[in-house]
This record gives structure tokens, C-alpha cells and sequence, in this order.
């Protein structure tokens, strides 16, 4: 089965993550791209195919520049239903934040997407937001540094030279997401960091330094979140008595005045005089 690897290695008892089945065959190819905190800060790259998200995982993260070929490494298919996945994976595979960082549309260079897969080099291409163009993924037999596994898991994603490539960093020029606009520690922001504290998925190392300084931000916003919304209430709360008080104080000068009436004693007190 197309999702079974993917199955496999998930708790959907635990992770929020869809579990998902195969889609039926739509007009147009969905393809993603989402930055993944986990072990180690790297991109997933995903193509619809066949109903299944077809999924690489970029180390450095896409690059415009056509000299820059970025190893990807094949993993599990995905159900198509993950493509709009952004948040907080507490525990287990894959655990870590993950924000969808762009997403579009894609359309293969070639008739038989199939053999191209089989042959190791799909042409293909891109209209996301953040990436465009004509791009290729050759697959490299595990003869590229960095490459661990090999075998058909190796691949490379290169830009292709035309009006969309160029020497703009773009995972630095636009690091946000393009589902919520935020960044880590605002997806984190949006869950409890104490889930953070005590199941870090990145224990060490580059990873796990920008990990502890995202923990600290999320639980900044989240703790100014509270602070903007107890200010709120206590101003609306003001606001409500200022028109309490005010239509009270209308309600009395539109009412005659009433006349005191005197105590029988005071009557008696006036006859005698």
C-alpha cells in the first residue's frame, strides 16, 4: 500500500498528524514545502502523485541558484491531506514544530512521471509561493557528500536557470510561514511549551540550541498574549461600569424632583409656634 511506510512509523493515538488515505486524481498536482524542527532543522519537499504525497527531505532547504545542488534525501510517500499540516508533533517520529512554509502547484516535464522516477531525473515545475520555475531531482546512487543510506535514496534538487533562479537566499529572504505568517516559536506559541520541556525531540548541537531559544520566545508570547488579554478584559470591564454609571446618572436628572415630606413630629412642632 501507497501509505504504508508512512503508517507504520506514526502513534496516530499520539501525533496530531493526519493519517490519511490515498486521493483521488485531481486536475491540478499539489506540492508543498514544510521546515521541520526535529533531530535537525531541514525541508520537506512533496509532490502529488498518484494520490500520495511523494516526499524529500532537504537538509539546507531549496535554493534559486542553479550551481547550488541541494542533496534530498527520498522518504516515506505522505497522504496528500498532510500538505496543509503546520504544528507541534509532541512525541515520536518525527517530532518536532513543522510550518508549511510554501505550497502551490506543479507540473511535470515529462509525459510518464513514472519512468521518470524509475530513470532518476524528473524535470519539473513550480507555481508557489516562494518557488517558481523549472526545476529537476536526479537521483545520485548515494555518490554526494552528506548522503547517508544511499542507494535510490539519494537525490539531488537543483533550479534550472530562467526567470525565477537567481543568487537570493530564499529560506533566509522568506523564512515565515505562508499558511499562519509565523514562525517557530509562534506555531509552538500556539501549544503548551511545557510539552517542550519535557520531551525535546533536538537534544544537542545546532538543532537544539535554536530548539531552547524558541522555547524561551513561545513562552514570551504566550505569556504577553495572556497579559494583553487580562489588560483587555480589565478595559472593557472599565468601559462597561463608565456606561453603567453614565446611563444611571441620565435615568436620574430625567426625573422630577420629589418633594420632602416633613415628619409628623416637625408638623406638631410648627402648629405650636
Amino acid at each position: 500500500m501507497a501509505l504504508e511506510e508512512y503508517k507504520r512509523k506514526r502513534d496516530f493515538r499520539k501525533t496530531p498528524e493526519p493519517e490519511g488515505k490515498v486521493a483521488p486524481k485531481r486536475a491540478e498536482r499539489f506540492f508543498c514545502v514544510q521546515k521541520h524542527l526535529a533531530s535537525h532543522l531541514h525541508y520537506d519537499f512533496r509532490l502529488e502523485h498518484n494520490g500520495v504525497l511523494l516526499s524529500w527531505a532537504v537538509p539546507k532547504g531549496p535554493s534559486l541558484d542553479p550551481r547550488t545542488k541541494r542533496l534530498a534525501m527520498h522518504v516515506e510517500d505522505h497522504p496528500v491531506d498532510y500538505g496543509e499540516f503546520e504544528g507541534v508533533i509532541p512525541e515520536g517520529y518525527g517530532a518536532g514544530i513543522v510550518m508549511l512554509w510554501d505550497r502551490g502547484t506543479w507540473t511535470p516535464e515529462t509525459d510518464d512521471v513514472d519512468a521518470a522516477l524509475k530513470k532518476g531525473d524528473l524535470k519539473f515545475t513550480l507555481n508557489g509561493y516562494k518557488l517558481k520555475g523549472s526545476w529537476v531531482l536526479v537521483r545520485t546512487g548515494g555518490r554526494y557528500a552528506g548522503a547517508r543510506g544511499g542507494g535510490d535514496r539519494s537525490w539531488l534538487l537543483i533550479k534550472h536557470r530562467d526567470d525565477w533562479s537567481g543568487d537570493l537566499d530564499i529560506t533566509e529572504f522568506a523564512p515565515r510561514s505562508v499558511k499562519s505568517d509565523g514562525d517557530f516559536e509562534d506555531i509552538l506559541g500556539e501549544d503548551t511549551p511545557a510539552i517542550w520541556q519535557s520531551h525535546r525531540p533536538a537534544k544537542g548541537g545546532d538543532a537544539g540550541a535554536m530548539l531552547a531559544t524558541i522555547i524561551e520566545r513561545a513562552a514570551r508570547l504566550k505569556s504577553t498574549a495572556r497579559t494583553k488579554a487580562t489588560r483587555d478584559a480589565d478595559v472593557e470591564n472599565a468601559r462597561a461600569a463608565r456606561t453603567k454609571d453614565t446611563k444611571e446618572t441620565k435615568d436620574t436628572k430625567g426625573k422630577p424632583a420629589r418633594r420632602k415630606t416633613q415628619t409628623p413630629a416637625i408638623a406638631q412642632s410648627k402648629k405650636k409656634k
